[in-house]
């Protein structure tokens, strides 16, 4: 992710967010959940999807993902619509990216750590990340109606346009909201991110009962197609 990139996603951290991020620090109650989650997503791409489309998870670096799948939830009727079963395991930097490939077995995806022929609906529908029957995260996106299955957290995130991505505002939180958590990217970054940190001395202040951080980036991979 480039320098710009990452500044205009911190600044778009609501101050309940970052709030929320605060009280990892401070040891106050949070929603925030264990890793590993879901942290961008591109399930449209722009032209074609087939070889374009990835899923990336952060996660505690050297974590085994073995056992773990993922499921594409449709919004009508909630059936199940996609599994993939992932392997490996999270790279030292924290991300994984799963890739989709071409039926000749290639992938335009930069860096993938697991390559499977998949591909997503457009929303509204859902993606899970379970181990065997516990969810360990979900993200529902698009406009659901009453009649429509949300299998995601809180409420759902939008429906970006083709070629856009799904991306949380820090690659590692969670706080059990998809809308909040969520924001579009109009340039995809698989494999990178800004990551929540500890704020350097004096960075922490309060604010009208609030506290607010400034907070660092982790370093992300850099990633050459």
């Amino acid at each position: 992710m480039n320098h710009r990139t990452s500044i205009l996603r911190t600044l778009a951290v609501p101050i309940g967010a970052v709030a929320a991020c605060a009280a990892l620090l401070l040891g106050a109650p949070h929603d925030a959940r264990a890793l590993p989650i879901l942290s961008e997503v591109l399930y449209d791409a722009a032209g074609s999807d087939d070889g374009s489309v990835f899923v990336e998870l952060h996660g505690t670096p050297g974590e085994s993902l073995d056992g773990l799948r993922i499921e594409g939830v449709n919004g009508a009727g909630g059936a199940v619509t996609v599994t993939i079963a992932l392997s490996g395991a999270i790279a030292a930097d924290g991300f994984f990216v799963l890739a989709d490939v071409t039926g000749g077995g290639v992938t335009f995806v930069a860096g993938a750590d697991q390559l499977a022929n998949f591909d997503f609906q457009n929303g509204p529908d859902s993606l899970v990340l379970r181990s065997e029957t516990t969810v360990l995260d979900a993200l529902g996106y698009g406009v659901f109606t009453p009649a429509q299955v949300f299998a995601g957290e809180g409420a759902a995130a939008p429906d970006p346009a083709a070629g856009s991505s799904l991306a949380r505002r820090f690659a590692d939180i969670d706080t059990g909201d998809n809308a909040a958590d969520f924001v579009v990217l109009a340039t995809p970054t698989p494999g990178s991110g800004p990551v929540f940190g500890v704020p350097e001395p004096g960075g922490v202040a309060l604010l009208g009962g609030a506290v607010l951080a400034w907070l660092p980036f982790g370093s992300s991979r850099k990633r050459e197609v």
